[in-house]
């Protein structure tokens, strides 16, 4: 193989991976449970949190809701990192971990 189909190689991989990797960027994860709903981008910035209001009551109400959106946004990083894998990982495996 010569330089240049290398080169032009390595542009398509590169393009490819833009590609994925703004496909991943603009998707919308969320995870919900009976407290609230939590939606994410994929570049890992909240979109939107939407509380149950009907079951905040007290103060131990409202500090499981908060335990429960540390637990929800963990989540919902956790999926968008899952799905980055899957879409880039084939990419990093032939990089020799580079990405």
């Amino acid at each position: 193989m010569n330089m240049q189909n290398l080169m032009a190689q390595a542009q398509k991989i590169q393009k490819d991976i833009q590609k994925k990797q703004s496909e991943i960027n603009s998707t919308i994860y969320s995870t919900q449970n009976e407290f609230l709903s939590v939606e994410m981008y994929g570049s890992k910035k909240i979109h939107k949190i939407n509380i149950n209001k009907a079951i905040v009551k007290d103060q131990e109400d409202l500090e499981t809701l908060e335990d429960m959106i540390i637990v929800a946004i963990n989540e919902t990083v956790t999926k968008i990192d899952k799905d980055k894998e899957q879409k880039l990982g084939a990419y990093a495996n032939g990089l020799n971990g580079l990405l």
